[in-house]
C-alpha cells in the first residue's frame, strides 16, 4: 500500500484523466446548434470522417451524467485523502513538539543500537578467547 500522498498524486491524476475524457465525450457526441439566427452548420466533406458524432438526447445526457457522478466521486475521494494527510488538524507547535518527541526516541533507540554493538563486540572477544583456548588443548 502505497502513502497517502502518493494515493493522492495518483487520484488528481485520474481526476485530469476523467476531465478529459469528458471534455472529448462532450466534444465528439454533442449536438450541432447554432446559436444565432446568422450562425451556419458547415457542411462535412464526404471524404473525411464526421468531426461530431452526434447522440440522441437522452443517451448523450446519460453519458454526462455518468462522467459527472464519475467526478464528483472522484473529487470526493479526494478530499478525503487530503483530510486523511497529517497535520492538518495540528498547529506548528504541535508538529515541533512531535518532531521533538520524535527525537528523544531516536536518540533512545541509537544508544540501545550502540550498547548492543558493544556488548556483541564483548561476546566476540569471549568467543575468540574461547576458541584459543580450546585449540591449545
Amino acid at each position: 500500500m502505497s502513502d497517502r500522498l502518493s494515493q493522492l498524486q495518483e487520484a488528481v491524476d485520474q481526476l485530469m484523466e476523467q476531465f478529459i475524457a469528458t471534455y472529448f465525450y462532450i466534444d465528439r457526441h454533442h449536438d450541432l446548434k447554432t446559436f444565432g439566427p446568422k450562425d451556419t452548420i458547415a457542411p462535412s466533406k464526404a471524404d473525411q470522417p464526421p468531426e461530431v458524432d452526434a447522440l440522441p438526447p437522452d443517451v448523450f445526457q446519460a453519458g454526462q451524467l455518468e462522467l459527472a457522478r464519475d467526478l464528483i466521486t472522484r473529487e470526493q475521494q479526494i478530499e478525503y485523502l487530503i483530510s486523511s494527510l497529517p497535520g492538518l488538524d495540528n498547529s506548528e507547535h504541535d508538529q515541533l513538539q512531535s518532531i521533538k518527541e520524535l527525537e528523544e526516541e531516536l536518540n533512545v533507540a541509537e544508544k540501545q543500537r550502540q550498547e548492543a554493538v558493544k556488548e556483541k563486540d564483548e561476546v566476540l572477544v569471549k568467543l575468540d578467547q574461547t576458541l584459543r583456548s580450546i585449540r591449545r588443548y
